[in-house]
């Protein structure tokens, strides 16, 4: 669906490659091949060994590496980010990675997540004299490492990994060396692979397709990764409880040829779909899914209630972001410009409408009337996910609670605001059966916008439920 308008936002995508000579150009295509995680901005800081250089800007990749000069950005080691603003303002100095130096040398920092007791941190540190340049997040754990002490290693990452608490996939660069860490909670994705013999890290594996790398392996929650001339080394900074991965890196986030903690997007779609159809099955003549990410579940439903599968719905691919509209009566007219019904499919016909999630409700309102303008009989809406009740502290640019249309509506009034003959959504264990292949120590999903049972809080603890009003 549409991820403005229902008030899902992509998080951040991070790149990063040692031991290649063409460093900065693979993480370019790296980072256009995670463009969906965020479009507010992109960087690219190399290593030539000698010293950190690089090149930032606002807006998509294409457009800030437009008329960047990568003879500039020569070297062998490169990191990258690609931003959605979802922590700090959407300013040039917030996008990343950051790029700091001293007289220990230069040291960059690209993230992915959120710190939820960064505030508390920027507090602790500015009444200990530090100036932070940024409103954002990330920067915290800069000065936390120089607080650690004066080199930047191990050692002193892993003393300031250990007093931040969230969600969190990070890449550190310095002249000699690169660092990989994942929040003890495992919440979000790192995967590293190699291409030729350069290491590569990324935030989904579609960017090592993009390049030709092979996957090699998982960064494991609580793990630090370093990467040097010499090869690679494993160090764990915090015990590993068991993994958390975000469920919405299934559900929405990830591309469909992305594999994540070992499961196919795609494939988890699909079982997504398939679940839901025997769940909640309906009396209908064809099945549709919302685009992007619901087709693969839509397939699942077709497939398993045995009603064929048609293209009802077309997306322009053309259009502009509908998020940066003014208004919300700009960015509901943004949902028609983006989307069309196939009048020749859905006319006279009974309609299964697969989507990924329903947040506010706005969206699933305006396709719905678009079906029945185009002559829809019946809309039946099945959400391929459980309802999203709660906000995410985790990195995921989700509403507030009183956004949130389940936190505060029946399954009844929610078929009700959006128009919809029925309304059904997929059950929490029918989404654990999609993605969870077992119950190993690797396994499991963070389900938190859906359950109110948060695996990690402020205070450090872990499994805190809420319960949403």
């Amino acid at each position: 669906m549409l991820a403005e308008i229902k008030g899902i936002n992509e998080e951040c995508g991070v790149f990063g490659i040692w031991g290649h000579e063409k460093a900065a150009e693979l993480t370019y295509y790296g980072l256009h091949s995670m463009q969906h995680r965020g479009q507010e901005g992109a960087g690219i800081v190399v290593s030539d060994g000698n010293e950190l250089k690089g090149h930032k800007g606002l807006g998509l990749v294409n457009d800030v590496f437009k008329h960047a000069k990568f003879d500039d950005l020569s070297g062998r080691v490169a990191v990258g980010h690609v931003r959605y603003a979802t922590q700090g303002g959407r300013g040039i100095e917030n996008v990343q990675p950051l790029l700091f130096q001293s007289q220990k040398g230069g040291m960059a920092l690209a993230h992915n997540g959120n710190l939820m007791n960064a505030h508390k941190l920027r507090g602790e540190l500015e009444a200990e004299g530090s100036i932070l340049q940024t409103s954002s997040d990330t920067e915290v754990l800069a000065h936390l490492i120089k607080r650690s002490g004066n080199e930047t290693d191990e050692d002193t990452i892993s003393a300031a990994l250990n007093q931040v608490v969230g969600a969190y996939a990070y890449l550190i660069l310095k002249e000699d060396k690169m660092y990989a860490a994942l929040d003890p909670a495992g919440i979000r994705p790192l995967s590293i692979g190699k291409i030729g013999d350069a290491y590569v890290v990324a935030s989904e594996t579609c960017a090592f397709d993009q390049i030709g790398a092979t996957f090699e392996r998982e960064v494991l929650p609580g793990e630090l990764v370093t990467i040097g001339d010499e090869g690679i080394k494993s160090t764990r900074f915090a015990p590993r409880n068991g993994r958390k991965m975000c469920a919405m890196e299934y559900v929405y986030l990830s591309r469909p040829d992305s594999d994540v903690n070992y499961v196919n997007i795609h494939a988890s779609r699909k079982r997504m779909g398939i679940e839901l159809a025997k769940e909640s099955p309906v009396d209908a003549d064809i099945v549709i899914g919302v685009p992007d990410s619901s087709i693969s579940a839509a397939i699942g439903y077709a497939e398993e209630s045995g009603l064929p599968y048609e293209m009802g719905i077309i997306k322009n691919r053309y259009v502009g972001r509908t998020f940066i509209q003014p208004s919300q009566e700009l960015r509901e007219l943004g949902v028609k410009m983006k989307l069309s019904p196939v009048r020749g499919i859905v006319e006279g016909k009974r309609i299964v409408m697969i989507d990924d999630s329903i947040v506010r409700g706005t969206t699933s309102r305006r396709i719905v009337q678009m079906l029945k303008d185009a002559g829809a009989k019946e809309v039946h809406v099945r959400i391929a996910s459980p309802s999203i009740k709660n906000p995410c502290y985790y990195g995921i640019d989700m509403s507030t609670r009183k956004e949130l249309i389940a936190a505060n509506n029946t399954i009844e009034e929610i078929c009700e605001v959006i128009g919809a003959d029925s309304v059904a959504y997929l059950s929490e264990k029918g989404l654990e059966e999609a993605i969870v292949k077992d119950k190993t120590i690797n396994q499991g999903v963070c389900m938190a916008c859906m359950t109110g049972r948060y695996p990690v809080m402020e205070d450090g603890e872990t499994e805190i439920h809420y319960t949403s009003c």
